[in-house]
């Protein structure tokens, strides 16, 4: 399914890629720019920019450890200033501030009116809502009855969700891009990997050592500056939870499907 919808959007979009010239603002660039000591994947961490952030744990998250994993671990090494590599870090920052950074006035890639995002066709969640429930509850949103639920994001707090899967991973839950299907504006849509290594307890469950992944694919609905408007995830998320009850076979690996089609701080990438 996913090979399907990979095809579908490369076909949909064939007239935007042609153009892959993915351009950040002059604004964001200059203030990207003017960081020091920012981190080489993300934007708006560090700076004069951000001297006023409130950010959610007390301080600017430090991604060194994560960032190493991703390193030692992704599929492709973007060039960079391909179309890639500029949506690699489109993403990245995107799930850093929205992470990160308490107040909507602090992001600085996300429009500041009347942003929504949905995880596999579910209600889109406005910033606020967002905010209060946190983004890993967000993620893992569910129809599923409560007896039936390995996690269940009803039970958690934003903190709460934070500290389990910072407590599950401790060398990070890293990101990357593996291809853009369409650049935009308006649309930027790319497929994404999600992978970490479950080193310690998961909600009861010991640690099993092994790696925990995810594919999926990613809409963000963009404005001129390439501020995201709208975020609209694909995913299969009971694989991803499944995968923290037992170690994950070795030969696990891209082949989940869209949910949607079928009727269904520091230190990490999120």
């Amino acid at each position: 399914m996913m090979q399907f919808l990979s095809i579908y959007m490369t076909h949909s979009f064939q007239n935007a890629t042609i153009k892959l010239s993915l351009q950040l603002s002059r604004n964001q660039l200059a203030m990207a720019s003017a960081e020091t000591g920012g981190d080489k994947y993300r934007s708006f961490i560090h700076g004069e920019g951000e001297k006023n952030t409130v950010w959610r744990l007390g301080a600017p998250p430090n991604f060194d450890v994560v960032n190493k994993l991703f390193e030692e671990e992704r599929t492709n090494e973007w060039p960079e200033g391909s179309v890639e590599e500029k949506v690699q870090r489109l993403l990245k920052t995107w799930e850093m501030e929205m992470f990160h950074k308490v107040r909507p006035e602090d992001q600085k890639i996300v429009h500041s009116q009347g942003y929504t995002g949905s995880t596999n066709g579910m209600k889109p969640l406005t910033r606020k809502e967002w905010s209060a429930m946190g983004g890993y509850n967000a993620f893992l949103a569910t129809t599923l009855p409560p007896e039936h639920r390995i996690y269940d994001p009803d039970k958690e707090t934003a903190d709460s969700s934070m500290s389990t899967f910072l407590t599950a991973f401790p060398r990070g839950f890293a990101i990357e891009v593996l291809d853009v299907y369409c650049s935009g504006p308006p649309k930027v849509a790319f497929k994404f990997r999600h992978w970490g290594y479950m080193e310690a307890p998961f909600k009861g469950h010991p640690p099993h050592g092994q790696r925990v992944e995810f594919f999926g694919v990613c809409i963000f609905h963009v404005d001129e500056e390439m501020k995201v408007e709208k975020a609209e995830y694909y995913y299969e998320r009971g694989n991803f939870l499944a995968s923290f009850l037992s170690a994950p076979a070795a030969s696990a690996a891209s082949a989940s499907g869209c949910p949607v089609m079928t009727g269904n701080g520091s230190n990490k990438d999120y």
